[in-house]
């Protein structure tokens, strides 16, 4: 396997526009969904990542008839020749989202058997809620090497979430679709994926009501026709492209975003001494000085998001004073700020807490990704720093962004791809 790096040379403003692809979040979602419809769907302007690649494999190996065109950004998906409602464990494995499988083959086939989850090391991140979803909805659950499996029959209940979980919140929302009777989700995740997920179902004749609120209120369909869906554009690549036209002192203009989707992060920016401008689907971000330090703790939606914690802290190594990071969602997301300290960051962790002590300058050095978000952080890290920063392991950026680099070099960026021999 052919291994690559990234090449930046940093100090250079970004300038200019760019736009922002399909949401990875939605789409790792809406893909499994269509397993439960009766007929053939259209998902358009999905993202080109290897987790939407991946998501294609595993559509093909439990027998569905896929049409995938990556650089058109749509998939058609036919669920009628599915002959097994199995995901072996080394799919599985390849990444976080593939547990959407499961609430997707239990609602439509009353069974499912699926790998435990892989994808990024950011800490422990249990599917118990998952799980007490499924059985409440009347799933058998049994863990056997690896594979989790759930079988039963499906009949409507309320189901009240201990703790507020995006993916269980979407995965048994995908089961309940297909139940007997109505189900109640209570405590529910809020975010804008979940959101576009019941729009899909509702699309495809799903009884959906409460979406984007904390109850959800889901009537059980026998049947689920074929639909023409459109996914939302990614909040985390516009929130990543927002923080590094900041970091450079630059000027972009970012289209096709959702501003809304983005207060949390505008808000902090605004308090950095950042300009941020909003009109309909775009986004303006300019400064022309040094940026102020802030305190930051993620929370879920409409909070600061956790995916835009790494991509912020590495901004804050160079922001003027004292800025505190406090990771609630996730026990270890700061493996990135380990890395930047040999590009001269001063940064002290306790628990889930990052004192980041701004310094003048950072100096480019050979760092490596661990994690997907992680990954982005340091390539925002190489834009501010003096000198050349070779990035290891740009795979993990893959998983969930577009060409990012690509899109970077054509707002300024010096960066480039290289092969490792």
């Amino acid at each position: 396997m052919d291994c690559y790096r990234l090449s930046l040379r940093g100090e250079v403003p970004l300038h200019g526009e760019t736009y922002v692809s399909g949401g990875k979040n939605t789409s790792l979602a809406v893909i499994p969904a269509v397993l439960l419809s009766d007929e053939p769907c259209t998902i358009e302007n999905l993202p080109d990542i290897e987790d939407v690649h991946v998501l294609y494999r595993i559509l093909l190996r439990i027998g569905a008839k896929v049409d995938y065109t990556p650089e058109e950004k749509k998939m058609v998906i036919d669920p009628r020749t599915v002959h097994t409602t199995v995901v072996p464990f080394a799919f599985s494995q390849q990444m976080r989202a593939s547990y959407y499988m499961m609430g997707a083959l239990f609602g439509r086939y009353g069974e499912a058997e699926v790998g435990y989850p892989g994808g990024c090391d950011i800490g422990s991140r249990p599917i118990d809620q998952h799980i007490k979803g499924f059985s409440l909805l009347g799933g058998e659950i049994t863990d056997e090497n690896g594979m989790i499996k759930v079988k039963g029959s499906l009949f409507g209940t309320v189901v009240n979430f201990d703790m507020i979980t995006v993916g269980g919140t979407i995965n048994v929302m995908l089961a309940a679709s297909r139940a007997q009777g109505n189900t109640i989700l209570m405590n529910a995740a809020k975010e804008p994926h979940v959101v576009d997920v019941a729009n899909l179902l509702n699309s495809m004749g799903a009884s959906i009501r409460g979406a984007g609120t904390d109850t959800i209120r889901i009537r059980g369909a026998s049947h689920l026709h074929g639909t023409t869906y459109t996914v939302i554009p990614d909040q985390i690549e516009t929130g990543t492209l927002m923080i590094a036209a900041a970091a450079t002192r630059g000027d972009v203009l970012i289209r096709g975003c959702i501003p809304t989707h983005m207060e949390a992060l505008t808000a902090k920016l605004l308090e950095m001494g950042v300009f941020v401008n909003n009109q309909d689907d775009m986004i303006r971000v300019r400064i022309n000085k040094g940026h102020r330090a802030i305190k930051l703790s993620t929370q879920e939606y409409p909070g600061f998001p956790t995916d835009l914690q790494q991509p912020m802290s590495a901004m804050l190594t160079r922001a003027g004073g004292h800025s505190e990071v406090i990771e609630n969602i996730f026990d270890s997301r700061f493996k990135h700020l380990d890395e930047m300290r040999r590009m001269g960051a001063k940064v002290t962790i306790s628990g889930k807490t990052a004192y980041i002590e701004g310094v003048p300058e950072l100096r480019g050095a050979p760092v490596t990704a661990t994690d997907l978000r992680g990954g982005a952080a340091l390539v925002i890290a190489g834009l501010m720093a003096k000198g050349i920063t070779e990035v290891y392991s740009p795979e993990f950026i893959d998983r969930g962004y577009e060409h990012l680099e690509r899109k970077l070099a054509a707002l300024g960026a010096d960066m480039r791809r290289e092969k490792v021999e």
